[in-house]
């Protein structure tokens, strides 16, 4: 028996009987902690589909399934840690997960530490984004932002008019403060 990549609470489960049912689709994950353990999951299983489908749609405009692809195989899985959780319950419309993924490429050791936030729909939770923490960096603090215009997205044209996408124009210095 194969024991879970995601190293869930009871770390003796098999992959069939842990994320197994929500890779191939025949179980929901019912909180945001299982959908996060189920990607990290996916990740170590090269399942790319997976990733793309349990992406918020709205997530999805740049999604790179080839680079995903690539640093999924490239890497050794080494193991999943769960720091801290914020709602996410099965009876919650959104939560927060901060994990660290530990994995090995091209002979090295990296230590992948996000704060994930995540949203469920009509029973199916969904990854919206993350914000990447250093190792010894204090974790930020998400605080509620109120816009008096319309979210601008990284492909959107940038506002300065110069014709060039958002993440390609002003957002690129943005990006670099």
């Amino acid at each position: 028996m194969t024991h879970c990549p995601c190293q869930a609470a009871n770390s003796t489960l098999s992959f069939e009987s842990c994320c197994g049912p929500y890779l191939n689709g025949t179980r929901r994950p019912p909180t945001a902690e299982a959908l996060m353990r189920s990607r990290y999951t996916a990740y170590t299983r090269v399942d790319i589909d997976y990733l793309r489908k349990t992406l918020a749609p709205e997530s999805r405009h740049d999604f790179d399934a080839s680079a995903t692809r690539k640093w999924a195989k490239d890497s050794k899985w080494k193991g999943l840690e769960i720091r801290r959780t914020e709602k996410g319950e099965a009876s919650d419309a959104e939560g927060v997960v901060e994990f660290v993924a530990h994995y090995a490429m091209a002979g090295r050791e990296f230590a992948h530490r996000e704060i994930s936030r995540f949203r469920q729909e009509d029973g199916q939770w969904y990854f919206i984004d993350g914000d990447v923490v250093d190792e010894g960096q204090e974790a930020p603090v998400r605080e509620t932002v109120v816009r008096d215009q319309p979210k601008l997205g990284r492909n959107d044209p940038c506002h300065c008019g110069s014709g060039k996408k958002y993440k390609k124009c002003c957002g690129a210095n943005d990006a670099a403060v």
